[in-house]
């Protein structure tokens, strides 16, 4: 038999953080809903340096589903490293990317295969009704919105965390040496080929969401630093704003002295501009020095992860 016949028809890339009592149920359903549709599959848990039993609990998994490669990373990348680690041990002809919480139905994985064969590139999972707290939902909002500004998405796409991709689509993603990845920025650099299709988002059952505000502001960050120069044009722009105005308040000062009218200014004004304009040469250094140091990091190649041991 080819390496080619051995190729599974999907990959299942599944990031695991704090999700012990998820493992053995997602790994179940999995292979309940694969089983049933006749889909060949390889499930791959990237264990994020869990604090919890979650490497034993996929360790476990592993020995008694052969479909199942489990991935620990020696340090916390965060969600999109721990993807893209996944990414580069998947070989399916389609990768199915999906949370660890079980809000993500391993059910409709055919749903979204049935689409992808449509000849799209990748398929997001749309949810109409969202299980989640009212903050996220007004994150995943604005998030959405600065998206199509960076990215340039399509205004209709909402960037769910489920999706399925084409296997070739996944290969070039991880040829990007991006040392502090965002996984739809990395698709929207490769394709526009793209739909969605509606999908249901489940209320959690097993254990407690592991992100955060904190967590959420920092993905939104590699996304605007990673893949955008929006905060680099705001810092120029701002710049010329403060220049042109301090230009007019120059030439008013000016013709106030020479028609008689100037007098003592108060030191609460000068105080004021040095402040704001302080202000702002700071952030803008700020925003560039963010910049500088992503690509000082990248230049001497620190790594996107680092594995610690496999199941296989």
């Amino acid at each position: 038999m080819s390496v080619e016949d051995m190729q599974k028809e999907i990959s299942i890339v599944i990031p695991v953080y704090n999700s012990h009592e998820c493992v053995a149920e997602i790994s179940r359903q999995i292979a309940d809903a694969m089983g049933k549709n006749g889909i060949s599959y390889e499930q791959i848990m990237v264990n994020d340096c869990s604090k919890d039993s979650s490497w034993d609990e996929i360790k476990k998994e592993a020995a008694k589903n052969p479909n199942l490669l489990g991935i620990n990373l020696r340090k916390n990348g965060g969600q999109d490293s721990a993807i893209l680690a996944g990414l580069n041990y998947a070989s399916g002809k389609f990768v199915v990317i999906m949370d660890d919480d079980l809000q993500h139905s391993p059910y409709d994985i055919p749903k979204l295969y049935t689409e992808i064969q449509k000849g799209f590139d990748v398929v997001y999972a749309d949810f109409e009704s969202k299980k989640q707290k009212l903050w996220k939902n007004l994150g995943s909002w604005f998030n959405g919105k600065i998206s199509e500004i960076a990215l340039d998405k399509p205004k209709g796409i909402y960037l769910s965390p489920f999706k399925i991709l084409s296997g070739d689509v996944v290969k070039e993603m991880c040829k990007f040496n991006n040392l502090f990845p965002y996984i739809d920025g990395l698709i929207f650099q490769v394709t526009r080929n793209i739909t969605q299709i509606p999908i249901e988002h489940h209320k959690r059952e097993l254990g407690k969401s592991n992100y955060n505000l904190i967590k959420s502001i920092k993905v939104f960050l590699r996304m605007l630093f990673g893949f955008s120069t929006i905060p680099l044009n705001i810092a120029s722009y701002t710049g010329f704003f403060s220049a042109a105005v301090g230009l007019v308040l120059a030439i008013v000062y000016a013709v106030e002295y020479f028609m008689g009218k100037a007098d003592v200014t108060g030191w609460t004004t000068i105080v004021v501009l040095l402040l704001l304009l302080g202000g702002l040469i700071l952030v803008s250094l700020g925003i560039i020095g963010k910049y500088l140091g992503q690509m000082y990091l990248t230049v001497n190649k620190q790594p996107k992860f680092v594995v610690r041991e496999t199941t296989k």
